[in-house]
């Protein structure tokens, strides 16, 4: 072989050893970047899967919060169901939430002295609870005798056949009497007032006598008449087109717009009584205030609405005055109500009243009969504390009867 020949063999050899080791280099430069994209897909995968465990953290405790507030909500529809359609009777459950009504008396430990109180205070209500019953049992319906200061008319019913004082009757003094109580039916009449007209000789003027004074200028309905009406309305609940009605059946028919000005015009009459009713109620150190529902027309949608009456009664006098604030149930009627009130103010658990808290000098108390609800509705998760908490208040009601 030629040395030509040797070196061409040579270079091609090289040449094929250099284009191996390209390939060799191009391929691990390859694999290189293969195993760089490799690094960062699993780090952009490990993100993701961050991403993805944070988003189903928070979707679970997004769900865990929705589920208490599911539960709050169907205690809360039970709650109003019943208020609504059921009767408010402590017998019948409504599913709670134990953790809210578990009881804890450890912190309400009596001393020797208290205790010692307590049981004689249990032993005294006991012996009236004994003393109630036997008088209970002891109680027979009895016929009333009727009223003395009733007018008597009476009645003499003779024996069969006679006719009077005749020879062959012998009249006997014991006559057996008996009284029913009987109605007169109302009468409606009119007053004709005449006012006369003189003149004194003396000093030749003509004298009238005067105009009399009524309820109502310029009206027939007198005062008998009014009140009539309005103690139908307001103790009686007679609505005013049902007194019409019995007006009719008297001989007498008053248009019902009549009434309704007469109704206005005794309204602004009585304004002064009013204040005077609430000033004596506000001026007791122990009142009691409550809210109830009245039907109210809008004029605007024509059609009733619910509106709501104010009611405020003393306990030291027993009075009690209504207020109205365009139906509203709204705190700023406790603030007008109680503004300048001092004194203890006794009401349900409507949280209208919590404002009554910020005032200085008023003391707010609570109704045991809302608070009994509670403790009734805990004795299925704290039957023992509850039980014993029933029975005391319990006590308390029997101590009001004594």
């Amino acid at each position: 072989m030629s040395e030509t020949s040797n070196q061409k063999a040579l270079i091609e050899q090289l040449l094929s050893d250099r284009d191996a080791e390209f390939r060799r280099a191009v391929k691990a430069e390859r694999q290189l970047k293969e195993l760089s994209d490799v690094k960062r897909m699993q780090a952009d995968y490990e993100a993701r899967l961050a991403e993805k465990e944070k988003a189903i953290q928070e979707r679970d405790r997004a769900l865990e919060s929705k589920e208490s507030r599911i539960a709050q909500l169907e205690q809360k529809l039970l709650y109003l169901e019943r208020k609504m359609w059921g009767a408010m009777s402590e017998k019948r459950r409504i599913p709670d939430d134990p953790n809210q009504l578990k009881l804890d008396f450890d912190l309400l430990e009596m001393t020797p002295e208290e205790e010692e109180t307590v049981r004689k205070a249990v032993e005294e209500v006991t012996e009236y609870r004994k003393v109630t019953v036997k008088e209970h049992e002891k109680r027979v319906p009895v016929r009333q005798k009727l009223p003395d200061n009733l007018r008597r008319v009476e009645e003499h019913i003779y024996p069969d056949g006679y006719l009077g004082h005749e020879d062959e009757w012998i009249l006997f003094g014991d006559a057996e009497t008996s009284e029913h109580l009987e109605l007169q039916p109302a009468e409606l009449y009119v007053r004709v007032t005449i006012r006369h007209k003189g003149m004194r000789k003396e000093t030749k003027e003509i004298v009238t006598a005067p105009v009399q004074n009524e309820p109502i200028a310029k009206s027939y309905a007198s005062a008998s008449l009014l009140t009539d009406l309005m103690v139908g309305k307001y103790v009686d609940h007679l609505p005013f087109y049902r007194q019409v009605q019995m007006f009719k059946r008297l001989g007498v028919s008053i248009p019902p717009s009549t009434i309704e000005v007469w109704f206005h015009d005794v309204a602004d009459l009585m304004r002064p009584a009013y204040y005077r009713l609430r000033e004596l109620v506000l001026s007791t150190d122990y009142i009691q205030s409550d809210e109830t529902t009245v039907p109210i027309i809008d004029n605007e949608k024509h059609r009733t609405v619910k509106g709501y009456l104010w009611l405020v009664r003393s306990m030291v006098n027993g009075l009690v005055f209504f207020a109205y604030n365009e139906g509203s149930r709204g705190a700023k009627v406790v603030l007008q109500l109680f503004k300048d009130y001092q004194g203890a103010i006794q009401t349900d658990g409507y949280a209208g009243y919590n404002i009554l808290e910020k005032l200085e000098g008023i003391t707010t108390l609570g109704c045991w009969v809302h608070t009994r609800r509670y403790f009734d509705r805990a004795l299925s998760h704290d039957k023992a504390r509850a039980e014993y908490a029933l029975a005391q208040i319990g006590m308390l009601y029997d101590v009001e009867g004594m």
